[in-house]
């Protein structure tokens, strides 16, 4: 076989080899690894209980509506690795996501997962950006799916006057989520308040402000 050839089909295989390292979490390497929540130490995931039952694969969590009634009007429900050990390892996960309202699934990402969303209820205005700074988004009913790319900031507007909800799919066993607004106000310790006053070119007084809006309550 010609060098150039098999050169090119090496370069084929480490492509496809390398985007399905980076489409979901690792591969498992056994049936099952149920994880033990309380076992320690933690190696970019969780180890695997000697004695599974059938609930570790098992949740209700997501048949019932979550409150609504905050600052956002809406409420995530996740089914992940933590509410579901029987996932550790398998790539993937569910959220449940109510929205009252004219409520707000406020921009964020999740660094370790493709998000897929499919309306259960209602309508939803939703978008995700590009990092060339291009909104791409759609108005989705009851039915539709919509899908926003790994890592990318994104959000989700009930703008109508009835209550909606979706369900989230992740390939991710624990994809994460970091709000934009509440990661950079409501942070512990605080980001230097003369960054954010420079970063969004704002005073102290409207950073002080919406850090008492965004402070978790007690």
């Amino acid at each position: 076989m010609a060098p150039k050839l098999v050169f090119l089909m090496l370069m084929v295989f480490l492509t496809i080899s390398f985007n399905q390292v980076l489409a979901s979490d690792p591969d498992m390497l056994q049936d099952v690894c149920v994880a033990d929540l309380t076992g320690k130490p933690k190696v970019n995931g969780f180890i695997c209980k000697e004695n599974i039952t059938a609930n570790d694969f098992f949740t209700t969590i997501l048949g019932t509506p979550g409150a609504t009634n905050n600052t956002f009007g809406s409420v995530v429900t996740g089914a992940n690795v933590e509410k579901v050990p029987g996932l550790n390892t398998l790539g993937v996960s569910l959220s449940r996501i109510d929205y009252a309202p004219g409520g707000l699934n406020p921009p964020h990402t999740h660094p370790r997962a493709t998000e897929m969303v499919f309306v259960l209820e209602g309508e939803l205005d939703v978008g995700f950006i590009t990092t060339a700074n291009v909104l791409i988004s759609k108005s989705i009913k009851k039915g539709e799916v919509f899908v926003f790319p790994r890592g990318l900031v994104h959000f989700q507007k009930n703008n109508g006057n009835l209550a909606a909800a979706v369900i989230s799919a992740f390939n991710s066993q624990l994809p994460g989520t970091q709000g934009i607004s509440v990661t950079l106000f409501a942070s512990n310790p605080p980001v230097p308040e003369n960054v954010l006053t420079m970063a969004f070119q704002i005073g102290s007084k409207e950073v002080d402000k919406i850090k008492s809006r965004l402070a978790p309550k007690k």
